[in-house]
């Protein structure tokens, strides 16, 4: 017997062994059920689908079946988890567990029925909204008056102000013109300001000289690049699959493409939204459009042999959904995986019913040209199908394809039959994974294109050679290889990876403690019930979700949208656990403003460049940084904004800062990622030496951080150094590390060093001797040195050109003394805390 017997217990258990009647279900059973179980399965906390708090509910079951039979105490799993001892499995899994005299209480309940009078059954009430914050509808505040109304230039400053007046705190004063402007295009573009722009904006005396520098930034190609990095973040952008193969995706780059285009030209953030969730399954859907679903295409994806399609898809699943919930909702959705979350009202069910939204779709790779391609791809159609036909001809593989075939649909349908089949299937498994629906449809019924795929397949994985004609399957390699040769020889469409709906979606399972093996319940695609409900008649895809998404019945999306905005300004979101929005997240410092730039947002067709331009127009934006002695203590923080923040530079801003100031920087928008120089000895850490790192020449090396090739089992060190997210789960918002290593990137870094060579070549070419100092400070910081630095950086250069003699100048750079040293210089210059800080 487990425990000891409490009292009134103890008294019971003894009436019981002396005949008396059954235990009484309100004075013996639901207290007991109350004290030890209903804390865990309850209307908001249902663990496992298991509810204790009301009959009908309790009676039924759970995800994994009742756990209550009716007279059957030994059947009942309520039973079999309280007796038990075993960790993982007992009942309840902490505290104390239940003592004999308790268990035998609910034994001998249910060996007389389990009755759960109707009183006791209505106390459930239908399931409440949930009290938080975050979950409340979204509406417009008033704007605050405040004392010093001249301060602010927009309604952001009065909400701002406010607080810093309840505080009895001023704000600061306004920075001055040169930090001003650094501040704003770094922000808008991700690059400092040339000297030139600096000096034109200094010259500038129109009263609205910084709202004209804003629109021409809002208006640069380089905007879009800048927005996009922090969503490239969230949709966990990669250039390769991950995991053990990590195969180079070669076309990953084209929806990068589609999200700088996006913020360029200002796409509201609906569209934005429905796009990348569910532009294929829009009216008519436009090839953009298609090429927007790529947002779940960047999912890790394992690609090696022997591995569970289902455990792989399954995974797949969960990234995706986990990734949804974090991008959209703000909300730690794949804390109710395995169970009902802990904190906030998202129940497993929940969570599989969303899932389930996305369980209907499948991978699909498609054309998707850029302009000019298409009609060199068409011009060169007729000359390139005749030669291909007549290489196909020569080799008369159609035979043979045919059962090859028949041998993979085998083996898929009865695994085990047949190993070296089994073995084809499995080292084929990069392409059945995507393409297996046309392996099943008849040759005759699928498109040119379709069959095409099919061949290039069979052609890559021919089978096992057993009791098959090797001398065609060996022949196979070198029609491979002339194949190859002829496609090289004619131009290509660039391809982009897609979703589509599946005309036969697969049914959606609770997965019982998140194990995909363990089937629950099926649900259908729903949204969360603490939220709301599907229209009626709407379609249960991925549309209807996304259409949700932003619609007006959903608190969280424009209020989490509007909050990472703000968070790219100011160093940190008005909740600045930017990925929580639920109980346990941070609350809002300012929940009248966020409410107010949520429906502001709304309200002017979900324009981003209408928000950013609201928040960098402000007098809360435009504030000094300088730290201020009397919020030391008071606000170490600056949560209430009573100055700017002072922020580090993006891994890949530091990068692009040094190129442009070298003059190296190569501006083009857009494009397959590149590989720049990196450290030897990082490409050979990747699985079996399959990656490979070929090192671009010309201008293509000194393109902008965010197109650098990111292979995600080796990633480009520099990007890391400086905390670029790993990619393989959605980030909200980056750390910010501070380490000795990233000091030696910026002194020693091939790049760097290329940079600092470059700009010294730049200083010595460009201005006279009397003005170096100076304009090697407006490139690398937008001012002119102080009398300090000019005289400290001037007495440097004298002795390192002294000290330095030709041959050992040339260690440096393959010229003079005095240019080696202004390379000293430039190095010093591009390692400064300045450099790589936005003021």
């Amino acid at each position: 017997m487990r425990g000891y017997l409490w009292p009134v217990a103890a008294l019971w258990a003894a009436g019981t062994l002396l005949g008396q009647t059954k235990p009484d279900f309100a004075k013996d059973v639901q207290p007991l059920l109350k004290r030890k179980c209903v804390m865990c399965h309850n209307e908001s906390l249902s663990q496992n689908g298991v509810r204790f708090d009301d009959g009908n509910a309790a009676l039924a079951g759970g995800y994994s079946g009742p756990v209550i039979v009716p007279g059957k105490s030994g059947e009942s799993k309520l039973i079999q988890r309280v007796e038990s001892t075993k960790k993982g499995f007992m009942m309840p899994p902490a505290g104390t567990p239940l003592t004999g005299a308790e268990i035998a209480i609910l034994k001998s309940w249910i060996d007389a029925g389990a009755d759960w009078p109707r009183a006791a059954r209505n106390e459930q009430s239908a399931r409440p909204k949930s009290s938080h914050w975050s979950f409340q509808p979204v509406s417009k505040p008033e704007v605050p008056k405040v004392k010093q109304a001249d301060w602010a230039r927009n309604a952001i400053d009065r909400f701002v102000l406010a607080r810093l007046e309840k505080e009895n705190i001023a704000p600061s004063p306004e920075a001055t013109k040169t930090v001003l402007l650094r501040r704003v295009t770094l922000d808008l573009t991700g690059l400092p300001p040339t000297p030139a722009e600096v000096r034109e904006f200094l010259a500038d005396e129109r009263p609205d000289a910084y709202e004209q520098a804003v629109e021409r930034l809002l208006n640069s190609p380089h905007y879009g690049e800048q927005r996009s990095r922090a969503w490239m973040d969230l949709a966990r952008y990669g250039d390769s699959d991950g995991l053990e193969k990590d195969l180079v995706r070669p076309f990953a780059w084209r929806y990068r493409n589609w999200v700088i285009d996006a913020f360029n030209r200002d796409l509201p953030f609906d569209e934005f939204t429905i796009e990348q969730l569910a532009g294929d399954l829009l009216p008519n859907a436009s090839v953009e459009q298609r090429v927007a679903t790529g947002f779940h295409r960047n999912t890790v994806t394992n690609r090696e042999g022997g591995t569970d399609p289902e455990e792989s898809r399954f995974e797949q699943l969960v990234n995706r959904t986990n990734t949804t919930g974090t991008t959209w909702l703000g909300l730690t959705v794949g804390c109710s995986q395995c169970h009902d979350h802990k904190y906030d009202p998202i129940k497993q069910k929940d969570y599989y019913s969303l899932m389930a939204f996305l369980n209907r779709s499948e991978e699909l790779d498609i054309d998707a040209p850029l302009p000019g391609e298409y009609g060199a791809w068409m011009r060169g159609q007729p000359e390139y199908r005749e030669r291909r036909a007549a290489l196909l001809k020569e080799f008369d593989v159609a035979e043979l394809q045919a059962e090859w075939e028949a041998g993979i649909r085998e083996a898929m349908d009865h695994p085990g039959k047949d190993a070296d089949w089994d073995f084809a299937v499995s080292n084929g498994r990069p392409m059945l994974d995507r393409f297996e629906t046309l392996l099943r449809t008849p040759k005759e019924k699928r498109t040119e294109r379709e069959n095409d795929l099919v061949m290039r397949w069979f052609i890559s994985t021919p089978g096992p050679t057993k009791g098959r004609d090797y001398d065609k399957i060996d022949a196979l390699k070198d029609m491979r290889r002339r194949l190859q040769n002829l496609d090289r020889a004619y131009p290509k469409l660039t391809q982009a990876q897609t979703m589509m709906e599946l005309p036969n979606p697969t049914q959606q399972y609770i997965a019982l403690k998140g194990d995909f093996r363990a089937k629950g319940p099926i649900v259908e695609p729903a949204l969360p019930g603490f939220l709301a409900t599907l229209p009626e008649g709407a379609p249960r895809n991925r549309l209807s979700l996304a259409r949700w998404l932003v619609s007006d019945d959903n608190p969280l999306t424009s209020r989490v949208a509007v909050n990472r905005i703000w968070q790219e300004f100011f160093g940190r979101g008005i909740v600045k656990t930017a990925e929580d929005f639920g109980t346990q997240g941070d609350p809002p410092s300012h929940p009248e403003l966020l409410d107010w730039l949520a429906t502001e947002f709304r309200t002017n067709g979900w324009s981003t460049k209408h928000m950013v331009r609201l928040i960098v127009n402000s007098a809360a934006y435009r504030q000094s940084s300088n730290v201020r002695k009397d919020l030391i203590e008071r606000d170490p923080e600056n949560v209430l904004l009573a100055r700017q923040s002072r922020v580090r530079l993006s891994a890949e801003n530091i990068r692009d800062s040094a190129l442009a100031a070298s003059g190296l920087l190569n501006p083009n928008i857009g494009g397959p990622s590149v590989r720049p120089p990196q450290p030897a000895g990082v490409a050979e850490l990747g699985y079996a030496n399959s990656v490979k790192w070929a090192e671009d020449d010309g201008a293509a090396r000194y393109r902008r951080g965010m197109y650098i090739h990111f292979q995600r089992t080796t990633p480009y060190p520099m990007l890391m150094n400086f905390d670029e997210p790993d990619s393989y789960v959605a980030c909200a918002r980056r750390r910010r590390s501070n380490s000795p290593l990233q000091a030696l990137n910026l002194l020693n870094d091939p790049v760097f060093f290329e940079a600092a060579q470059a700009m010294a070549l730049r200083v010595l070419k460009e201005a006279p001797e009397n003005a170096r100092v100076d304009y090697a400070f407006e490139l690398a910081l937008g001012r002119p040195a102080e009398a300090k630095e000019r005289e400290r950086l001037q007495r440097y250069l004298t002795e390192q050109a002294a000290a330095l003699k030709p041959a050992q100048a040339g260690a440096l750079l393959p010229l003079a003394p005095e240019q080696a040293a202004w390379t000293g210089a430039a190095r010093v210059l591009l390692n400064l805390e300045e450099f790589i800080t936005r003021e």
